[in-house]
Formats: structure tokens, C-alpha cells, sequence
């Protein structure tokens, strides 16, 4: 079996912000949706998910050895298979569960505005709807723990994921994404309308003689954060050829571009 601390390049006394790190540096380079390789991508995951759980990580770092216990090279020790199968075994199996766990996939709208969530959760006491509050600026894989709002009194695990979405590009709380202008707009210049992730319109100012492919930076229009300040949005010019140019304009280009 693959070590998961060397899966995700970090000691076994990595802290949980480094293996944070390491995790959204490597799902960033292996993503399936930028090229990288799908089952690379599924062990970073699985990884991840133990790891940054304390539980489960107290369990990888420290595996219950396998067999019956308390048998030792004198033979066996009567006390502790009575112990194993009589108060042990009577307290654990009437411990209950405390954690219920799931996953749940949301929209980068969902990263932006945050906000309640109804939710089905699904125990051994059956499926139960409860209400969660989304995280503002909530990362791709983050694990959030919600104390005692799950059936039976237990605490509701969630792991969230993001849908991908072609339109936006997400570094942390910053924001790329393509516009199109008219290519008389980038020679003369002036203003366009431009829309966040929210559908919020904004005025971008667009300079006199903006080459197309120029990114142009709108600060505090990215994505909102909880404890910090908005990131920014950046916009990627690319330039809209008009299909109903004046055909005695054509022929001044064409005889400019001729000089």
C-alpha cells in the first residue's frame, strides 16, 4: 500500500496547513480538466481525505493490530481474552457513531455568496434534512465539521467539491475569465460592461490601443473571504471582428495598410 504523507510529498509530522498546502498544489497540477492524469488525481484525493481528518489520520498514523490481542509467546493470557470478549467488547458495541459524513457538490456562485444549505443526511437512523451554512471562499476538498446538528446528536462531516466551470478560471480567491470586445473598442477605447461570478455588472475601462489577449485587473471582484479582504477579477480581452463593416471603410484599412 502507497504511504498517503508521501503521496502528498509531506513528513508524518506535517501540520494540517501544510498538508492543505501540498494538496491544492499537486490537485492543481494533476486536475483531470487541466490535462493531468485521472488516477494520480483520485490518490491526491484519497490522500487528502485522510489526512486532513484528524480522526482518520489518528487511525492511519496508529493501525489496531490485526488478530486477537493479549496472546504473547508465554501462550495464552485467559485474563485478557476474558477482558476481549467481555467488557471491551461490551463497550464497543454500545458506543455509537459520532460523526456522519458526506459529500457535497456546489456551484462557484455557491463560493461567492455563501449562505444556508438544506441538506439530506443519511445514518443508520434513516435520511434526515438538516440546514448548513456554506463557507464564504469555501476551496475545493475543504472538510467542515458541524457539531451535533446530525441525527442521534452526532456531527455532520461535509467534504465540499466544486463543479468545474470553462467560464472562470479560480486561483484561491482570485478570478479569471475571457471578454469579448469590439475591435474598435480596443483601438479607440472607452468602457464595456463587464459581469463577476454573481452576474453583478461592472464598468471596465478599456485603454486606447489594448492589444487582444491583454488582461486587465479589476480589484476586489473576485471572490469574497471570510476573514480576509475580496479577491480580484481579471478580465482577458479578446477582440469581435463586426460582420457589417461599411465597404468604404474596408477600402480605407486597405489602403492604409497598403502604405
Amino acid at each position: 500500500m502507497q504511504d498517503l504523507y508521501s503521496v502528498l510529498g509531506v513528513s508524518r509530522t506535517a501540520s494540517p496547513d501544510e498538508i492543505k498546502r501540498a494538496y491544492r498544489k499537486l490537485a492543481s497540477q494533476h486536475h483531470p480538466d487541466k490535462g493531468g492524469d485521472t488516477q494520480r488525481f483520485q490518490q491526491i484525493q484519497s490522500a487528502y481525505d485522510v489526512l486532513s481528518d484528524a480522526e482518520k489520520r489518528a487511525q492511519y498514523d496508529n493501525p489496531q493490530p490485526q488478530g486477537f490481542g493479549g496472546f504473547g509467546p508465554q501462550g495464552f493470557d485467559f485474563n485478557n481474552i476474558f477482558e476481549m470478549f467481555g467488557t471491551r467488547f461490551g463497550q464497543q458495541q454500545a458506543q455509537r457513531p459520532r460523526f456522519a459524513r458526506m459529500t457535497l457538490w456546489i456551484q462557484l456562485s455557491d463560493v461567492a455568496s455563501g449562505g444556508m444549505r438544506t441538506v439530506s443526511v443519511g445514518t443508520p437512523h434513516g435520511s434526515h434534512n438538516v440546514e448548513i451554512e456554506i463557507p464564504l471562499g469555501i476551496n475545493e476538498g475543504d472538510t467542515v465539521q458541524y457539531p451535533k446538528i446530525a441525527p442521534g446528536g452526532m456531527d455532520l462531516v461535509v467534504t465540499f467539491r466544486i463543479h468545474p466551470n470553462p467560464e472562470w478560471h479560480r486561483q484561491g480567491p482570485n478570478i479569471t475569465t475571457e471578454h469579448r470586445v469590439s475591435v474598435w473598442l480596443l483601438i479607440l477605447g472607452g468602457e464595456t460592461q463587464v459581469r463577476d461570478v454573481l452576474g453583478n455588472q461592472f464598468r471596465l475601462q478599456i485603454p486606447a490601443g489594448t492589444q487582444p489577449g491583454t488582461t486587465l485587473r479589476m480589484r476586489g471582484r473576485g471572490l469574497p473571504q471570510r476573514h480576509a479582504s475580496p479577491g480580484d477579477l481579471y478580465v482577458r480581452v479578446q477582440a469581435q471582428i463586426p460582420r457589417d463593416i461599411p465597404p468604404e471603410l474596408i477600402e480605407q484599412i486597405r489602403q492604409h495598410t497598403a502604405q
